[in-house]
């Protein structure tokens, strides 16, 4: 196979991100650096994103459905045609990934920042990529990748490979279209929910099989190659720490990677990127086994979201060495010249709900803060809207050290320090995870999260109640805006007054009285508390409680007030002035939206007999699909939604009436 770029220089000044969010501004970053002017494209969504005021030009390209705004071709080449860029680097996701962007570019005599569209084709086809790295002399999973896509043909090469075994969508990516099956008899249904959800997701239902390696390290290493025939790895990543196939945490080096096994997988994604003239950034991904054997899975021809540690231990820049390689530049170091110092990991802040099967959340950044002794990477600000229509992460954290410990003590606290209140996400998860013995030992594999789970979303229970405590006396003690007032007058202030409120849903009462002097006593029940405002302002408050003297973040608006205490996110919703409630809705046969999202599918019509547990409605929501199923059996008497349509959270989107008990029929004929 040969490349479609010439062997000579293509010079470019301006460069054209068709990509969002923090990736969007790493790019600008670096291309800046360079002296490259550069522009950016952005949805309605987007319109005042940070990527977007970073740039030096920006065009809308949004349509009525912003989560497809990106996926636009036409509409990038005419945004780079309008501002006169004649570069366009992808980022990751979205097109990054998709040959149709670079032979557009090519028609349209703009270098594409990245590798050619056969190299594209050629790996990003999971059995074909398979077949090209056996042919190259790298080791492969067993498995089986043929034409033959026909079921009876597929469970007996299943029975061939033997179990557990894995279904891989080929076109695939990002855990879509992937079961792990364990047993014979539960692979049959396994492999058509996997070829569905390929079909609906890349319009390929092809799969290939592969034997499952059990407890597995998940290893990449990272390439660099120019179009002359010059090619290194630049270390390894682990990235062993995943969730629904989904990375969590990175680190680079691999705590299971002796200085030997780099060297044979490096040389092995050398001579695998080297056997296809590749051109550009990309990521060879293996499983490694506990014996230390290692299997090729998959490549990504692109930039990878956790470059950063490999950056971090090695002085470089993957996103100028991409922008150099795409100019036509012979890449300017060697293998020799590539030295690892030190140890970095990498945690992907996401907006989503842990303890709701980590349902993506999407709103107002009421407040957002990061670290100063961390690298951030972010395009988050306090009053951003997190939109519903794209990938659940929303910032990277990346701390390095001499040592893994060092690393791993920095990101503890730089996340503990983090506030981002607001939307729900998943820090207090990422912090569990790397105080956990299991990876402060090194010892994560794929297996992780799943083994762990239980302990990684355990609730504080002493910061629970405290975070309680905290919040009855700032609704007493705050204003609608979070300024502090220190209650009501001096004349009334020892009167309790009763607040009503939820704390993360859950319902709390307390009698508060003002003291005086910046402290209070709370009453739960039957048990009092003192609690001590030692300072207050609109974003933090420092107290002493049972003669413990701490800080928390803080923002209030309205009657919601969110926390950030002892590394755990809460949110308060003050009651006491509302109306009491009209009954518990609970099964009540009202189907109402779980978050905002774009409706994907619909199972049922007004007038069908549903049964409890019934899917009705699925909502995608920031690449997650989520079905929403009928809580009562009975007659589908109302559906308000369509497959397309955009919903908001807690939108009704279908009703259903029970059928009537015999005692209701007698009460109703009189």
């Amino acid at each position: 196979m040969t490349t479609t770029t010439a062997s000579k220089p293509t010079p470019f000044t301006k460069v054209l991100v068709a990509n969002r969010g923090e990736i969007a501004l790493r790019v600008i970053r670096s291309a800046r650096e360079l002296g490259y002017r550069t522009v950016a494209v952005y949805s309605t969504a987007d319109r005042n994103a940070r990527h977007v005021r970073a740039a030096d030009q920006a065009v809308a390209i949004g349509g009525d459905l912003p989560a497809d705004s990106y996926l636009r071709i036409d509409r990038i080449i005419e945004a780079a045609k309008l501002s006169g860029a004649d570069a366009i680097h992808p980022g990751y996701g979205f097109l990054a990934e998709n040959p149709a962007l670079p032979r557009a570019c090519q028609e349209a005599g703009i270098v594409f920042i990245g590798p050619s569209a056969e190299s594209i084709i050629a790996m990003g086809h999971k059995a074909g990529a398979k077949k090209l790295m056996m042919d190259a002399g790298v080791p492969c999973v067993p498995g089986y990748q043929g034409e033959d896509q026909d079921e009876e043909r597929l469970i007996r090469e299943a029975d061939n490979v033997g179990f557990p075994i894995m279904i891989k969508a080929t076109a695939g990516g990002g855990g879509r279209g992937m079961r792990l099956v364990e047993n014979p008899e539960d692979f049959p249904a396994a492999l058509r929910s996997a070829k569905s959800e390929a079909e609906s997701a890349f319009g390929d239902p092809e799969v290939i099989l592969e034997r499952a390696i059990v407890n597995p390290r998940h290893i990449e290493i990272q390439i660099m190659a120019d179009r002359y025939g010059n090619a290194v790895y630049i270390g390894e990543r682990d990235c062993s720490i995943q969730r629904r196939h989904q990375k969590v945490v990175e680190e680079a080096p691999s705590p299971a990677v002796s200085p030997e096994l780099r060297a044979r997988m490096g040389e092995t994604a050398v001579k695998a990127v080297k056997a296809i003239q590749y051109e550009g950034a990309g990521t060879l991904e293996f499983l490694l086994d506990q014996d230390g054997n290692f299997y090729f899975m998959e490549m990504n021809t692109r930039l990878q979201v956790e470059h950063p540690v490999t950056e971090s231990i090695t002085g470089l820049d993957l996103v100028e060495l991409q922008l150099r390689v795409a100019a036509g530049q012979p890449l300017p170091l060697s293998q020799d010249d590539i030295v690892l110092r030190g140890h970095s990991i990498e945690v992907r802040l996401c907006a989503e709900s842990p303890s709701e099967g980590f349902m993506p959340q999407s709103g107002t950044m009421a407040l957002w803060q990061m670290p100063s002794g961390l690298r951030v990477e972010d395009a988050v600000e306090s009053g951003s809207e997190i939109p519903p229509y794209y990938d659940s992460m929303i910032a990277k954290l990346i701390s390095v050290g001499a040592d893994r410990e060092e690393a791993r003590r920095r990101l503890v606290s730089g996340l503990k320090d983090a506030a981002a209140l607001g939307v729900e996400t998943n820090q207090a998860f990422l912090t569990a995870c790397l105080e956990h013995p299991t990876f402060i030992q090194g010892e994560a594999t794929t297996a992780f999260v799943e083994n762990h789970q239980d302990e990684l979303l355990a609730r504080d229970e002493d910061a629970d109640q405290r975070a309680r405590l905290l919040a009855a006396v700032l609704l007493y003690a705050t204003d609608a805006q979070g300024g502090y007032g220190g209650g009501i007058s001096t004349i009334t202030h020892r009167l309790p007054i009763i607040f009503r409120f939820s704390v993360n849903g859950e319902s709390a009462d307390a009698r508060v009285s003002n003291q005086g002097n910046g402290e209070f006593q709370i009453q739960f029940d039957d048990e009092t508390t003192a609690l001590t405002l030692n300072s207050v302002d609109s974003t933090s408050v420092r107290f002493t409680c049972q003669g413990l003297s701490e800080a928390a973040e803080m923002i209030r608006r309205g009657n919601q007030l969110y926390l950030r205490y002892r590394g755990h996110s809460y949110r308060i919703d003050d009651h006491t002035h509302e109306a009491a409630a009209a009954g518990d809705a609970a099964g009540d046969g009202v189907i109402r939206a779980s978050m905002n999202g774009r409706v994907v599918a619909v199972h049922a019509a007004e007038g069908d007999t549903v049964e409890a547990g019934q899917a009705i409605v699925v909502l995608e929501a920031m690449k997650m699909e989520h079905v929403h199923v009928a809580a009562v059996s009975g007659t589908l008497i109302s559906l308000t939604v369509s497959e397309g349509e955009q919903v908001t959270a807690g939108k009704v989107i279908a009703e259903i009436q029970p059928p009537e008990s015999e005692e209701q029929k007698e009460t109703d004929n009189g």
